[in-house]
């Protein structure tokens, strides 16, 4: 029996589009984190959880609420938490309504390594998005991203 073969759109624009906005990821968290990583010795997950800690309202999160934040699974945020619990970055605390519940707070050593990190972040921002791309091009980037992000 013969079978037609399957026709792959790869030239359709929409898979054009995705694929470089796939890239452009990709791109920019490999450079970010390797940057990160040699200028701090900060790896970009760790920096990711630090930055939604400092911005949380109450200055702490629930375990659940990292891992949603940074879109990491429960154990994937359990190790990273261990990690930047041995580095004296954050410290984790006992929800006195809920005992199963744990928050993590950063630690003002843990603030101290994000507020280097920020530093070289924004040097890092600087040079792969503000001078490439001009006031008017980045608020258009920025609404066309929101408007893919939207529920």
């Amino acid at each position: 029996m013969s079978r037609k073969p399957t026709i792959c759109p790869s030239g359709d624009e929409k898979v054009l589009l995705f694929g470089l906005l796939m890239d452009t990821n990709a791109r920019l968290t490999r450079d970010l984190n390797d940057e990160l990583e040699r200028d701090c010795q900060l790896p970009l997950a760790w920096f990711d959880a630090l930055l939604h800690l400092r911005k949380a309202e109450s200055g702490r999160l629930k375990m659940n609420e990292i891992a949603d934040a940074i879109v990491h699974s429960t154990g994937g945020t359990t190790r990273l938490v261990d990690g930047l619990e041995a580095a004296s970055f954050v410290v984790r605390e006992h929800c006195p309504s809920d005992r199963r519940a744990i928050y993590v707070s950063i630690t003002p050593k843990g603030n101290e390594k994000l507020d280097e990190a920020l530093e070289m972040h924004l040097g890092f921002l600087e040079a792969k998005l503000a001078e490439r791309l001009n006031d008017r091009e980045r608020t258009s980037l920025a609404e066309l991203l929101e408007k893919l992000n939207a529920h």
